[in-house]
């Protein structure tokens, strides 16, 4: 399904529309964080992908963008996070000028890592290069049981991913660098709560691994991409909505993580968010790098569709978990 047939799906939502249940248009409070989408390319393929990224996927950043997203970081005082995602974006060949170029300014440094690209050949220098530059790990980890992780992203995808949480730890991540996991459920509900579903992995992981880790971020499955492809082949679109919809909590809107933040794709084309950057719907305000302006970005209104209610049901959610 490419974007603009997932669009018309999400509008076919029987339901009340989102931008009727907020009532009023969603504006920004500053730009900290920067997000940047350096490619589709993935060593894994998993069943819920927002990115529908895969070992087969070709779209990556090139120099000239990454050397962009720098000059732009370097002239906007008020960024202070750099948010490194993709696919694998450890794949792409100027990852390291990246994490080292925002590094150099001063930047807090995240990378979202799939885990199991650690363990691949050529990549094993990724542990120290990474714990080298203070660079913060966002990882990816459905369930601390191995079938349950394997059937949603893998299989032998929960032992790598073991393995290298142990490796992580060695070079001192869950302790003196942050290590953060996420989990977004495997069905048509919500997650569980953040607080208590922490304490149960933490028990688990360093039970049965000696595994530590700071904090466990959960996240809904947005109605996008492979999800939504797989809602609408199981006849489940409408049911997977009215759970959304029924669930939005007005108390969210104020921390959406689209008022603090924007995301830029492989291309350099602005988002006002990772979800809306699959969709193609680009910022009303500012298309591309190259047209920055931070006053701009600052005055626009986000671009909401249904698949907001995603970030809205609940206690929320977002790149770093529940909202309220």
């Amino acid at each position: 399904m490419d974007a603009e047939e997932q669009i018309v799906t999400l509008r076919s939502f029987s339901g009340q529309k989102f931008a009727q249940s907020v009532g009023h248009s969603i504006t920004p409070h500053s730009l900290k964080i920067f997000q940047i989408n350096v490619g589709k390319w993935c060593n894994q393929a998993c069943r819920h992908c927002h990115v529908d990224a895969s070992p087969i996927r070709t779209e990556m950043m090139d120099k000239e963008t990454v050397d962009l997203c720098l000059e732009v970081i370097a002239k906007t005082p008020s960024i202070d996070t750099v948010d490194i995602t993709g696919g694998a974006p450890e794949g792409n060949p100027y990852f390291k000028d990246l994490v080292l170029g925002a590094r150099k300014l001063g930047k807090r440094v995240m990378d979202r890592c799939n885990l199991t690209i650690l363990e691949e050949p050529g990549y094993d220098w990724l542990y120290e290069f990474l714990s080298s530059n203070n660079v913060e790990i966002v990882s990816s980890l459905p369930s601390f049981i191995e079938n349950t992780t394997d059937n949603q992203r893998g299989k032998g995808v929960f032992q790598k991913s073991i393995t290298a949480l142990k490796k992580l730890n060695e070079f001192g991540y869950g302790t003196k660098i942050p290590l953060n996991l996420v989990y977004n459920p495997n069905g048509l509900f919500l997650g569980s709560g953040q607080t208590v579903l922490e304490k149960e992995f933490k028990e688990n992981l360093q039970k049965k691994y000696g595994i530590v880790f700071n904090q466990l971020f959960c996240i809904n499955n947005l109605p996008i991409s492979r999800f939504l492809s797989a809602l609408v082949r199981g006849g489940k679109f409408e049911m997977y909505m009215e759970t959304l919809a029924n669930a939005y909590n007005e108390a969210t809107v104020a921390g959406l993580m689209c008022r603090d933040q924007i995301s830029v794709g492989y291309d350099g084309s602005i988002y006002d968010c990772d979800f809306n950057q699959m969709l193609d719907l680009k910022s009303n305000a500012v298309k591309h790098l190259k047209d920055f302006n931070l006053q701009t970005i600052l005055s626009r209104n986000i671009v909401v569709e249904n698949h907001c209610y995603g970030c809205t049901a609940g206690a929320g959610s977002s790149c770093g978990g529940e909202i309220v």
